[in-house]
């Protein structure tokens, strides 16, 4: 492979190329990232939990939670694609939190 080669491929742009984050500072957000997904499955969890509570009590689902729920899910689809390196960009708190709009039943 001639240098030029190897300069041209995506995967060897170097990490300190104007607009990307370091490699150290990714880690670091990385592991942030990592710790917060954690527990908002912990807080989804309970929002299903307190939402099915909702439907025996009343008999139809909490539009509140249905919505929380889903931005709570675009979140941490967000941040899967941020942890496994298929988006650069970082999620809430550095961008803005995700609408979630649940589905018409």
């Amino acid at each position: 492979m001639t240098a030029s080669a190897a300069h041209d491929a995506p995967d060897t742009v170097p990490a300190t190329t104007p607009g990307r984050t370091p490699v150290w500072w990714r880690g670091g957000y990385m592991l942030l990232f990592l710790a917060a997904f954690y527990v908002a499955q912990i807080v989804q969890a309970l929002v299903a939990l307190v939402q099915f509570l909702a439907l025996l009590a009343f008999g139809r689902v909490n539009p509140h939670l249905a919505g929380f729920g889903a931005g709570l899910a675009a979140w941490l689809a967000q941040v899967s694609r941020f942890l496994t390196g298929a988006s650069e960009r970082r999620p809430w708190p550095f961008a803005a939190w995700p609408e979630g709009k649940a589905e018409a039943r």
